[in-house]
């Protein structure tokens, strides 16, 4: 059994970073892809950013790209989501998850992942 576990989320002001970390416990995820995906009141959750792990591909959706960056440190078994330039928008409960399949292509439902984390908070003021 895999447990995630994001931290890092806050309040921020707009133009303002943040990085949030996704580590994973019960066992190594070096060789998963992981994925970050965000709810925001009212809306549905939507992915965010993946990354695979051999070759290390990433991919964005397009609200994000040029904004966020995904990377990986498999030797601390986490996963980070450097948030720059946020925006209001922004604001919503982020959330990792991983996803067992071995595939390397681009995924983003959310049936394509199998654990996820509770999530974490992060608030753009304006």
């Amino acid at each position: 059994q895999v447990q995630l576990v994001e931290s890092g989320g806050g309040l921020v002001q707009a133009g303002g970073s943040l990085r949030l970390s996704c580590a994973a416990s019960g066992r190594t995820f070096s060789s998963n892809s992981i994925g970050w995906f965000r709810q925001a009141p009212g809306n549905e959750r939507e992915f965010v950013a993946r990354i695979t792990w051999s070759p290390v591909w990433t991919y964005y959706a397009d609200s994000v790209k040029g904004r966020f960056t995904i990377s990986r440190d498999n030797a601390k078994n986490t996963v980070y989501l450097q948030m720059n330039g946020l925006k209001p928008e922004d604001t919503a409960i982020y959330y990792c998850a991983l996803d067992e399949s071995g595939v390397q292509n681009f995924r983003r439902r959310q049936s394509d992942y199998d654990y996820w984390g509770q999530g974490t908070q992060v608030t753009v003021s304006s």
